[in-house]
């Protein structure tokens, strides 16, 4: 090939990759183009799935029987079988440990060093006195289960539900500032001083609304980098179209923990990978414990591998809470590590046993009749982004966005709700005009002179806690079972895991939404 010809074909070349670089896509409803500076600069990222955060499993939802599986041997006839359905979610994969919590007082105790800040390090301590009984030897627990390595990776306890949902927006920012850090948008030494930095320190909301202002990555200014302003040049504010930044850690919602648990998914046969090829949609047997793939609990005698082995760390009967020296049952007389014991079928441990888990919802008995067939959840009291005067988003001393929650002026007009506080809706109490009973009704009714001497041990504060614990007999272990405590109080026997919202296909990545059929040409006819 002679020196012509080559810088033919080398221009030939440039021509066709210059023409593919400056195509863009377009609008199917205007026929504008997308990312295009000569055309208005509508910015659209290309479509991609969401990244699975730190932690997390993947959980395809889909309806399941939620409730008891077993006889109601309490007598509490608070979880009655009812079909419902979950969307597809993420959740962690094991229980939060305590060197995840002591990570979290770290940075706490770091960005919040001021004495002005005392009461929030205070109050982010674990109790770690729900160790203590009167008739038992566990000061040793009180002293060393939270901070001693040995137990590095057992499930944090003496947590409140309250603190759990902290941890859960804590968890948020960090996992966001560092995917911001790793995309070149923030500056990785602005993540070596942390101290003191309080209000200023990071927060996805307050980030998105421009109210935190991170000192921008070295890739900001490049051509390298994706995001382009309506003129065309490099955009150094990340938004949540971008597709870089993950949803909100929080807590799972008690269907989603009990979906989770039971893991059906193993019962069902595996769906091929090619596109329209699903399983069976079968539920073949009615589980008691999480693992789905032997139902009935038994071990696995084909080659001994099981045989006589616990699958969960829990309490066989009185006064046994691990059998016998040389052949101990589940090898921990309290907790044991959150990656111990058989994982289900969506590959999550300790669902069953171990420690009891924080769940998202308030407790009432008959939630399971009251909810929604699809995402049930009783809990809902609604907030909206605070405004001044001015019209401007305003953060709180922690640097978090301020909420306001919604009133019932506010929601009186709307059709799909009324109140801004939906928490005893249809909860079954009717003493006055139907409206439900929370603690603060009781009271007022009570001031009144209406309902004297009247008492509950279930208020607005009673959140749901699942799945059994250390000191729990199997009964408890069945995921459809439920009981409840103050959000306010620790335990020794409760920790928690957090969850996140799934976006995009309900069945994953690389999976596609709906049901995709040939295309049909159309039919004409001649006039």
């Amino acid at each position: 090939m002679n020196l012509k010809n080559l810088i033919v074909l080398v221009s030939c070349a440039a021509a066709v990759a210059s023409c593919k670089s400056n195509k863009h896509a377009k609008s199917d409803v205007t026929g504008w183009n997308y990312n295009d500076k000569n055309m208005g600069g509508f910015q659209v990222a290309k479509e991609q799935e969401q990244r699975t955060g730190p932690g997390l499993v993947f959980v395809e939802g889909g309806t399941f029987q939620m409730g008891a599986t077993e006889e109601d041997v309490m007598g509490d006839w608070n979880n009655i079988p009812t079909r419902k359905t979950v969307n597809s979610f993420y959740i962690d994969r094991t229980e939060v440990a305590n060197i995840h919590y002591r990570e979290y007082l770290y940075w706490i105790n770091t960005v919040f060093d001021g004495d002005e800040y005392k009461e929030v390090r205070d109050k982010a301590l674990p109790d770690t006195l729900v160790w203590r009984s009167e008739l038992a030897y566990n000061e040793p627990l009180v002293e060393y289960y939270f901070r001693h390595p040995a137990y590095n990776y057992y499930p944090v306890v003496g947590v409140t539900w309250r603190q759990a949902y902290d941890f859960c927006l804590w968890r948020t920012d960090r996992v966001n500032e560092k995917a911001l850090m790793d995309k070149g948008f923030i500056n990785k030494n602005s993540l070596k001083n942390i101290t003191g930095q309080g209000s200023e320190s990071f927060n996805t909301k307050a980030y998105l609304l421009g109210l935190t202002t991170p000192t921008p990555g070295n890739n900001v200014r490049s051509k390298k980098n994706p995001l382009k302003n309506p003129n065309g040049t490099p955009r150094t504010q990340v938004t949540f179209e971008d597709g870089i930044l993950t949803p909100a850690y929080r807590l799972p919602t008690e269907a989603e923990w009990e979906y989770a648990a039971l893991a059906l998914i193993g019962q069902n046969p595996a769906p091929s990978k090619k596109e329209g090829k699903r399983g069976e949609e079968l539920i073949a047997n009615k589980q008691v414990y999480s693992w789905s793939q032997n139902v009935n609990g038994l071990r696995d005698s084909r080659r001994g591998s099981w045989q006589g082995t616990f699958l969960a760390n829990f309490k066989r009967g009185n006064g046994d809470n691990m059998g016998v020296a040389g052949g101990l049952n589940d090898r921990a007389v309290y907790t044991a590590p959150v990656n111990s014991f058989y994982p289900n079928a969506f590959g999550i441990y300790n669902m069953s046993g171990n420690v009891s888990e924080w769940v998202a919802d308030v407790y009432r008995p008959l939630s399971s009749t009251d909810e929604d067939d699809v995402a049930p959840y009783r809990g809902n009291y609604f907030q909206n982004d605070f405004k001044n005067k001015d019209g401007e988003f305003e953060k709180d001393s922690l640097g978090r966005v301020k909420r306001v929650y919604v009133t019932d002026e506010d929601a009186k007009n709307r059709r799909n709700y009324q109140k801004g506080n939906v928490i005893n809706y249809l909860d079954g109490d009717s003493l006055v005009a139907g409206v439900g009973y929370g603690e603060t009704d009781i009271a007022k009714n009570t001031a009144a002179g209406r309902g004297y001497g009247l008492t509950t041990l279930i208020s607005d504060k009673s959140r749901v806690i699942k799945g059994g614990s250390w000191n729990d007999r199997a009964y408890w272990l069945s995921p459809g079972t439920r009981r409840f405590m103050e959000e306010d109080q620790g335990s020794s026997t409760v920790g928690f895991r957090c969850a996140m919202d799934r976006v995009g296909s309900p069945e994953g990545n690389g999976r596609k939404t709906g049901i995709n059929y040939p295309s049909r040409r159309q039919n004409s006819r001649k006039r």
